[in-house]
C-alpha cells in the first residue's frame, strides 16, 4: 500500500486548479492547504495547540538545520519529529536542497528564489554567479555539496543518499528528493548544467529511498522539478522527474516545484511544469505565499504550498495582512486605533486586541507583538486558501478571486 492517498474532488473550468483530498499516515489535509513552516521543529512563537485553532493542517521542518541541531539521530531516539515537537498530524521535511542556493550562490549577496527584475541587484549576469568567486558556506559538486555550518563552521558533505537518511531519522509523512537550487540570476548554461545534476539526485533519491522498504511504506517521496525560468527546462525537468522509475519500478509519489522564478512570469513556470506532470499525484510549490502567489498556484493546479514570510514578516518588520493589503503596525497611525486589524477576521488576535495594543507591543519590542502579529498571519493565509477550495467545490473560485484583487494592494 502507498504511504499516501490523493483524490481528486472539483476542478477549476477551464484552469488546472483542482479541489483534493491528501490522507497520510497522520491524517488528511484537504487541499490546497497552506503549509505552516516550522523551520528548526517549530514553527516560531506558535505551540501545535495554536495551529491546529488557526486551521493549520499540516507543517514542513527543514532538513539541513536539523541535521545540524539537535542532530537527526537524536530526533530518530526521540521517536521522530511527530514525538519530539508534539504535533501528532502530517508533516513535510524538504531535502536541504535550498540550502545549495542560500548558502552558496545567495550566500551574501541578498538574492532571493524570486528575482524582482525592478532591482538592479537581481539582473543576469554576463557570465554565472558559480564562477565568481565569491565566497560561500556551500561547495556543489557532481556527487553532493560540501556545507560549512552555520553554526561553528564545521565541514559536512550531503549526498542524495544521505539527505534521505536524515529524513527518515527525522520521520515525516512526506519527504523530498535531493536537488539543487539555482539563483535565478543564473544564465542558462548553468541551469541547464544543474538540472542534469538535480536529475541525477533524484534518482539516487529514489533509489535509496526504495531500498529501504521500512521508509519507503510509510513516507511519501516527493521528486523536485526545476529549470530556472527557461520553459524548454521546466517542461523536461516535468517530464522526467515524472517518468522516473526505479529498477523495480517505483516512482515518485508526487511533486514539488523548486525555484527559481521571475515575480512576474511565476504563472508561467508553474503552468508549464503542471501541463507535464501526472494529474492524479499531489503538486507542492516550494517557498511560495504571497497571497497574489497562492491565488496564482491554485489556479494553475498546486495542491500545497509553504512559506515562511507570514511569521518573518510579522516578527521582522510588524507587517500583517488584510483584505486591503499588508499593515505596517509600526506606521504612527496605529499607536491610537483601536480597532482589531481585521474587524471580520476570526483568529485570535483580531478577537482579543487592537492596532493600539499591537502597536504598543512592537515599539516596546514584547515578544508578544511578534507572537500576535503570526498568529494573524498565519490565519490569514491558512483561511484564505482554504476559502479558495471551498469556491472551487462551489464553482465560483473566478468571482472570488475577481472580489479578492478588488480591495487588495501587494
Amino acid at each position: 500500500m502507498k504511504p499516501i492517498q490523493f483524490a481528486i474532488e472539483k476542478k477549476i473550468p477551464g484552469a488546472l486548479g483542482r479541489a483534493g483530498v491528501l490522507t497520510t499516515p497522520h491524517g488528511t489535509v484537504m487541499t490546497p492547504a497552506f503549509v505552516s513552516v516550522g523551520t528548526k521543529a517549530t514553527v516560531k512563537g506558535m505551540t501545535p495547540e495554536m495551529l491546529r485553532g488557526m486551521g493549520g493542517q499540516i507543517t514542513l521542518c527543514n532538513t539541513y538545520h536539523l541535521y545540524l541541531q539537535p542532530g537527526d539521530e537524536l530526533i530518530r531516539k526521540a521517536g521522530g519529529l511527530h514525538a519530539f515537537m508534539g504535533w501528532d498530524g502530517p508533516m513535510m521535511t524538504d531535502s536541504g536542497g535550498f540550502q545549495v542556493f542560500s548558502l552558496g550562490a545567495a550566500y551574501g549577496k541578498g538574492i532571493s528564489k524570486v528575482l524582482h527584475p525592478a532591482d538592479p541587484s537581481q539582473q543576469i549576469p554576463e557570465r554565472s554567479s558559480a564562477d565568481d568567486g565569491v565566497p560561500r558556506l556551500a561547495t556543489i559538486g557532481n556527487d553532493g555539496v560540501s556545507f560549512r555550518s552555520h553554526i561553528d563552521g564545521s565541514l559536512h558533505y550531503i549526498t542524495p543518499e544521505k539527505s534521505m537518511e536524515i529524513q527518515h531519522n527525522l520521520g515525516a509523512d512526506i519527504i523530498f528528493a535531493f536537488d539543487e537550487c539555482t539563483s535565478p540570476t543564473e544564465e542558462r548554461r548553468y541551469q541547464e548544467e544543474a538540472l542534469y545534476r538535480t536529475h541525477a539526485w533524484a534518482k539516487r533519491s529514489l533509489d535509496y529511498h526504495h531500498n529501504k522498504e521500512d521508509n519507503a511504506s510509510r513516507q511519501a517521496l516527493f521528486g523536485i522539478v526545476q529549470g530556472g525560468r527557461d520553459e524548454e527546462l521546466r517542461r523536461m525537468s516535468a517530464k522526467e522527474i515524472a517518468e522516473m522509475r526505479t529498477m523495480e519500478g517505483a516512482e515518485f509519489d508526487g511533486f514539488g516545484i523548486g525555484g527559481s522564478f521571475e515575480k512576474d512570469d511565476l504563472h508561467s513556470a508553474v503552468r508549464w511544469v503542471n501541463e507535464e506532470l501526472p494529474e492524479e499525484k499531489p503538486r507542492h510549490l516550494l517557498g511560495i505565499g504571497e497571497p497574489e502567489d497562492l491565488f496564482m498556484g491554485v489556479e494553475n493546479g498546486v495542491d500545497l504550498f509553504d512559506c515562511v514570510a507570514p511569521t518573518r514578516n510579522a516578527r521582522s518588520t510588524g507587517t500583517m495582512y488584510t483584505k486591503e493589503g499588508r499593515m505596517r503596525i509600526m506606521n504612527t497611525k496605529y499607536r491610537e486605533d483601536f480597532n482589531p486589524v481585521e474587524s471580520d477576521c476570526g483568529c485570535y488576535t483580531c478577537k482579543n486586541f487592537t492596532r493600539a495594543y499591537l502597536a504598543h507591543l512592537f515599539h516596546a519590542k514584547e515578544m508578544l507583538g511578534s507572537i500576535l502579529a503570526s498568529v494573524h498571519n498565519l490565519y490569514f493565509l491558512t483561511n484564505l486558501v482554504s476559502t479558495m477550495r471551498e469556491k472551487i467545490i462551489e464553482g465560483t473560485f473566478p468571482e472570488f478571486k475577481k472580489e479578492f484583487f478588488e480591495s487588495y494592494t501587494k
